[in-house]
């Protein structure tokens, strides 16, 4: 159970204000989330099958679709300035 003390240390920790019956709503329902939280523990012990998730990922392998360079070119030729196969930009950090 979170005492009225917590609940003003973390009010101030958040910056906030609390009014004494803020306070009490406040500590009452983060009991409630303390309990929940405290079930689902339970509930996932050693002594209960694994837990596998519903929704399987489906998306592809990130494979490369090209050659690496197969396009560098053009794209460095099409910048205002380039050399080398390099574009260049201007310094902005001295």
């Amino acid at each position: 159970m979170i005492t009225k003390e917590e609940i003003e240390k973390l009010a101030d920790l958040a910056r906030i204000s609390l009014s004494e019956s803020e306070k009490e709503s406040l500590r009452k329902d983060i009991d409630g989330i303390l309990e929940y939280v405290g079930e689902i523990k339970k509930a996932g012990d050693s002594t209960s099958e694994p837990w596998e998730p519903a929704v399987q990922n489906v998306m592809r392998e990130d494979l490369p679709t090209t050659k690496s360079g197969e396009y560098t070119e053009a794209l460095v030729s099409s910048a205002p300035k380039y050399d080398k196969g390099y574009v260049k930009v201007k310094k902005i950090l001295s």
